[in-house]
């Protein structure tokens, strides 16, 4: 996350930085070596199909053989090898999850509307037939992330989701992950990893039909492998790596507001984390209170690198400067901490999910907790979209019903604009049902 020089220019004199990164760049998500790498991988699985995937997964998986896909027994048994409490945990993201993507659903309704006497128009919205999921499980196994693709895309009428999740060091599944999955839906569970596993899936190599559409989080091989494949499918979206911002104020525990920057940090070393405070001291207590708690933090060696090299911290002079600031971040998460919730709430416009007031917690919706979805736009991107729902997984189809009471103003008017286009055959198409529907 980056502030836009442009917009520091214009605000120049009503905020200062208390912390800026020693990394200015943002994290390469475009590596040309990753480029490269993905590039040939994708031909290779393109010429070689299977067997190409099979390769990779020895050299990159410990893949030894034998089949990479679950049993329905091994899916359904997932969780019986998991302590009880997860097992509850993991049922209950999957509940709250599912039943914000029905609202959503319940939502995006169909409708016809007459325009005019006898021109009938309308939407469906139709669900496509076929997605993959793609299911972290390396560093962290992100165990929610099968409610967010494989839950919500069964919430939206898909009717074939499978899923491809890595392999642990003994070559099996991650129970948890495999749980979350059998509770969100899923047809079918493969046990492939990385670039192979998108393009086994986009090509269908796992004997079944290509899906139409990739979706969930991965390392830069991952979000390159998507690049690269969109357009033979559709993506949800490129994600890079996590963030989290901050708006803030001196109403706001400093040690929360370290804590919530950390929560994100520990995802990666080039996680940004980002505090924007309308409060001078305050920013300087949440830099005091994240340096004491990095010191007992388990994640030090992820979190720490991830806050020396990109966090930042900027004091606005009022309200209106934090806002700008904030929707210049566009930050995948954003949490407000202030006595003005509901203001920031009705002001602020970019962000991929917003979490207000001291109560709330990015980490709520990232484990599936809020029910809502934790696959969201970075890089700035929440500037022009929105992060993944159901709505991403259904077409708004739309038709039109015509009668011939309401053909000839039609008819006249694409006539008048297809012959001053020099458009022949245009015209024809509609000059042709006067002459001929009129007998």
């Amino acid at each position: 996350m980056r502030f836009t020089p442009a917009l520091l220019e214009r605000l120049d004199g009503s905020f200062h930085h208390l912390k800026t990164p020693l990394i200015n760049a943002p994290a390469a998500q475009r590596d040309p070596a990753v480029i490269e790498t993905v590039s040939a991988m994708l031909s290779d699985i393109g010429r070689r199909g299977m067997n190409a995937v099979l390769d990779y997964a020895r050299r990159l998986d410990r893949y030894e053989g034998g089949d990479i896909e679950l049993t329905t027994a091994q899916i359904a048994s997932s969780g019986d090898r998991l302590a009880p409490d997860l097992r509850a945990a993991i049922e209950l993201g999957s509940e709250r999850t599912k039943a914000f993507a029905a609202e959503q659903r319940g939502r995006l309704t169909d409708f016809e509307t007459e325009l005019v006497p006898g021109l009938a128009t309308g939407v469906r919205y139709v669900p496509v037939s076929r997605v993959g999921a793609y299911l972290p499980a390396g560093r962290f196994p992100l165990t929610a992330s099968a409610f967010m693709t494989v839950g919500v895309a069964k919430a939206a009428g898909v009717p074939t989701v499978i899923a491809c999740t890595p392999p642990q060091p003994d070559g099996g599944a991650n129970d948890a992950v495999v749980y979350a999955a059998h509770l969100s839906g899923v047809d079918r569970v493969f046990v492939l990893g990385g670039v192979q596993a998108l393009a086994a899936m986009a090509y269908g190599l796992l004997g079944d039909l290509p899906v139409d559409m990739l979706v969930g989080a991965g390392n830069a091989y991952v979000a390159e492998a998507k690049r690269q494949l969109f357009g033979t499918v559709a993506i949800d979206l490129l994600a890079g790596p996590s963030e989290v911002a901050v708006l803030s104020d001196d109403s706001a525990d400093p040690e929360i507001v370290a804590a919530d920057l950390l929560g994100q940090a520990e995802h990666g070393p080039n996680s940004p984390a980002a505090l924007v405070t309308t409060s001078h001291e305050h920013g300087q207590a949440v830099i005091a209170a994240v340096e004491r708690q990095l010191e007992t933090l388990a994640t030090e060696p992820i979190a720490g690198p991830a806050w020396r090299d990109y966090g930042t911290v900027t004091v606005a002079a009022d309200r209106e400067t934090a806002v700008a600031l904030m929707d210049d971040l566009a930050p995948e998460h954003l949490e407000v901490i202030t006595t003005d919730d509901d203001w920031y709430h009705d002001h602020l416009r970019n962000y991929g999910s917003i979490f207000l007031g001291p109560w709330s917690t990015v980490a709520y919706s990232d484990k599936g907790m809020a029910g809502t979805n934790h696959v969201l736009p970075t890089a700035g991107g929440a500037k022009h979209s929105a992060g993944l729902s159901v709505s991403r997984f259904v077409k708004p189809l739309t038709y039109q019903r015509i009668s011939r009471a309401a053909t000839p103003a039609l008819a006249e008017a694409v006539q008048t604009i297809s012959d001053s286009e020099g458009m022949a055959a245009h015209s024809a198409t509609a000059t042709m049902r006067l002459a001929t529907y009129a007998e």
